[in-house]
């Protein structure tokens, strides 16, 4: 390499170092911010007023009503469904885990029934729920209608 090569690849070099170390400092600053976000994440359980998973389904989707919110056969169904298909991310008392939310919790609680729908239907991917549009419509609303039997208490030794 002749001496400007190497005079360029020595500056394109340190202008990299530069580089790297002034994102470094600014992503410091940020990890900073973002650790007390994270903290305070924890505490709200990354809630954001109109930022929930549930929010985003579509009016129309939401305002669908379960065919099977009255049927006490329903519940039964929906929780051998939720056993065969959803406690090992949202637990077995559906309070959640590190991979999946609170079920109890009343933001989906009071979501409306086509809402959960919704989501079952179509997944959240990116973040690990999966779609479950194979399942069959009925079973689907059988899995909302466990769902919103849950309450937000999980269920006491004396109310088992």
């Amino acid at each position: 390499m002749t001496s400007p090569g190497k005079a360029c690849m020595a500056v394109l070099c340190v202008a990299a170092v530069l580089l790297f170390v002034s994102g470094v400092s600014a992503s410091d600053g940020q990890q900073e911010s973002s650790g007390s976000n994270e903290a305070r994440a924890k505490v709200n359980k990354g809630k954001v007023s109109g930022q929930s998973k549930l929010d985003k389904a579509p009016q129309k989707a939401r305002a669908r009503r379960n065919p099977l919110e009255n049927d006490p056969d329903a519940v039964a169904a929906g929780e051998k469904l939720f056993r065969m298909h959803c406690v090992e991310c949202h637990g077995e008392s559906a309070e959640g885990t590190r991979r999946a939310p609170n079920l109890r919790d009343p933001e989906v609680q009071d979501a409306p029934p086509g809402a959960i729908f919704w989501v079952l239907t179509n997944g959240i991917v990116w973040h690990g729920m999966p779609v479950w549009s194979k399942l069959p419509e009925p079973q689907r609303w059988q899995l909302v209608t466990y769902i919103r039997s849950l309450g937000t208490k999980p269920p006491t030794p004396s109310n088992r």
